[in-house]
């Protein structure tokens, strides 16, 4: 049996040292600040301490994907080292870079005919599609072939939820995703937006909710409703945050609480400078496998 690999981009938003160790190989997207590019290198070149806080200063941020001439430089050498190789990618409802990457694959795979390539749309983002391939690699781990962890990820990736909320509405009226005067009586009045992924990989805001507490007992709700077996749910829950270490440390402590069976403690990330160019600050997310998303 042919070995393969599984590999993904930066936006799995995992850390480094874990990708390493798991030998998940990961190709980079791209951010601006204030005009200077810099690749995503999951917070080597510039920290996401330093990233954050030029955010809070007023930098500009832009994000650019990976096109498929970078595709087919980040495939080739593993192709020539003797390897098949399953990419997971970030949702095509935020981006077009799994289509990049199926481009890629379909020239590599003419000059490798020996070689096989899957793309696995994974219809998330961030820690989520980080919790995908989780799962994907331990399956994979446990002797799994290519072919039935494609088919695997291709029948449960709507089964990974994520829900995430924001206290800062200053990167939304920044980006024109909410007005100037949603942004103001946001902020007066302490209302802040609960959104999840739609089961067609698109951010969508939920609910508006009013206080931090309440942001923090309805996600533990929303996880309470959809994880497979509610509070019996005995599979793994990843987090991510940007810049609000606190709050997702105090999430954490309420998962574990009441969801006593959970497979390990809840993982903590940091939202990579892909992501949280789009979020800014002031973000905290969980994910976890549930009912199918259907909307």
């Amino acid at each position: 049996m042919k070995d393969y690999l599984i590999t993904c981009s930066s936006t799995v938003d995992l850390p480094k040292e874990y990708l390493e160790q798991r030998n998940i190989p990961y190709v980079q997207f791209h951010f601006e600040i204030d005009g200077k590019e810099y690749k995503d290198d999951l917070g080597v070149t510039v920290t996401y301490e330093e990233f954050y806080q030029k955010i809070k200063e007023g930098a500009n941020t832009k994000t650019s994907q990976v096109n498929v001439k970078e595709y087919v430089e980040f495939f080739t050498p593993l192709l020539e080292e003797g390897y098949d190789i399953l990419h997971v990618e970030l949702s095509s409802g935020i981006s077009g870079s799994s289509n990049s990457a199926n481009i890629a694959k379909n020239e590599l795979e003419s000059k490798y005919p020996d070689r096989k390539i899957m793309v696995v749309d994974s219809l998330g983002a961030s820690s989520g599609f980080g919790l995908l391939v989780d799962t994907l690699k331990t399956m994979k781990d446990n002797g799994a072939t290519m072919e039935e962890v494609y088919e695997w990820a291709e029948n449960n990736k709507l089964n990974v939820h994520h829900w995430f909320f924001s206290t800062s509405l200053e990167h939304y009226k920044k980006g024109g995703r909410i007005s100037s005067t949603a942004f103001f009586f946001g902020s007066l009045l302490n209302i802040f937006p609960l959104l999840n992924v739609s089961n067609d990989g698109r951010l969508i805001v939920r609910q508006k909710v009013h206080g931090k507490k309440k942001l923090f007992k309805e996600m533990l709700s929303k996880m309470e409703e959809n994880a497979i077996d509610g509070l019996n749910y005995s599979g793994k829950c990843f987090m991510c945050h940007s810049d609000s270490l606190e709050d997702a440390k105090t999430m954490a402590s309420l998962i574990e609480a009441k969801f006593p069976k959970l497979n390990g403690k809840v993982m903590i990330n940091n939202i990579g400078t892909t992501i949280g160019s789009h979020t800014g600050c002031g973000t905290v997310a969980i994910f976890f496998y549930g009912k199918k998303r259907i909307n």
